[in-house]
C-alpha cells in the first residue's frame, strides 16, 4: 500500500481506531472519507482538515450501502482504498434465555457490513490503480473473549473472509488484515482508560510503521497481538484462552 496520494474510505471513522487512522493518513497527504452513524462524531473527526470529508452511513442497512457506494463512486472517482473498520462489541450471557438481538446486531455490523460494502465497491477498486482493501479484525479472531462470543466469532469470520478475498483478488486489489489487540478506545464502557490495554496513540504509531513497510504485510500485527495471533500455531491456545479470559 502506498503511503500518500490515495483516496481512502474508512468506516467507523468518527471515533477510536478509525478516527486515529483517518488523521494519520490525512497527515500523510491522502484524501480521507470517513463514515459513521453519528454526525457529531464525524464533524469532530474532520474539523479543520481540508483533506477529509464525512458521510453518515448505517453499515447495517443493505440498501443504504448500495446507495452510498453509488454516491461515493460519483463524488470520489479516485477512491482506491477501503478500510472496513466499523464494528460493535457487546457482552452476552449465553447461560440465560435471550432473544439473540445482540448477536444479530453484531453479525450484521461486523461481518455482513464489510462484506456488503466490499461487494458494492469491488468493481471500482478493481478498475483503480494501487487499490487496497483493509479489513479490521481483532486478536480475538484467534483466541475468543468468552464474554463477547459473537464479537469474537464475527472477527474470526472476517479473518477467514479476508483470506479468501485476498486470493480471489490477487493481482487486482491488495487485501490486508489489520488485527488489533486490546486498545484504549470507547468500543466498550470504560475501555478508553482500562489498565493493561494499549494506548491508542502507541497502537497507531506501530500500525503506521507497519503500513509504511514495502511491501505492506498481508497481516498488520503489532507486537502485542502476536500472543493471540500465533497461539494456536505455537501450541499455546489453551494457555492463551485462559490468560485472555482471566484478564
Amino acid at each position: 500500500m502506498k503511503s500518500t496520494g490515495n483516496t481512502i474510505l474508512i468506516t467507523g471513522g468518527g471515533t477510536g481506531i478509525g478516527r486515529a487512522l483517518a488523521h494519520r493518513f490525512s497527515d500523510q497527504g491522502n484524501i480521507v472519507i470517513v463514515t459513521g452513524r453519528t454526525q457529531a462524531s464525524l464533524d469532530e473527526a474532520v474539523a479543520g482538515r481540508d483533506t477529509m470529508v464525512a458521510y453518515t452511513l448505517d453499515i447495517t442497512d443493505a440498501d443504504a450501502i448500495q446507495t452510498f457506494a453509488q454516491e461515493v463512486a460519483e463524488r470520489h472517482p479516485a477512491l482506491n482504498v477501503v478500510i472496513n473498520n466499523a464494528g460493535i462489541m457487546r457482552f452476552e450471557d449465553l447461560t440465560q434465555a435471550h432473544n439473540g438481538a445482540d448477536a444479530e446486531a453484531t453479525v450484521v455490523t461486523n461481518l455482513l457490513g464489510p462484506i456488503r460494502l466490499t461487494a458494492a465497491l469491488t468493481a471500482q477498486l478493481v478498475a483503480a490503480d494501487d487499490a487496497v482493501i483493509v479489513n479490521v479484525t481483532s486478536g480475538l479472531a484467534f483466541v475468543p473473549l468468552i464474554s463477547t462470543p459473537t464479537y469474537s466469532a464475527t472477527k474470526a469470520g472476517l479473518h477467514s473472509y479476508t483470506v479468501s478475498l485476498r486470493h480471489q483478488l490477487d493481482g487486482k486489489v491488495e487485501v490486508i488484515e489489520l488485527a488489533p489487540p486490546a486498545v484504549q478506545t470507547d468500543l466498550t464502557p470504560g475501555q478508553a482508560t482500562r489498565e493493561g490495554y494499549l494506548p491508542l496513540d502507541d497502537y497507531i504509531d506501530e500500525v503506521m510503521a507497519l503500513f509504511a513497510q514495502s511491501p505492506t504485510p498481508t497481516e498488520v500485527l503489532v507486537e502485542r497481538v502476536k500472543f493471540l495471533r500465533n497461539a494456536e500455531a505455537e501450541g499455546r491456545f489453551e494457555a492463551a484462552l485462559t490468560a485472555v479470559n482471566a484478564h
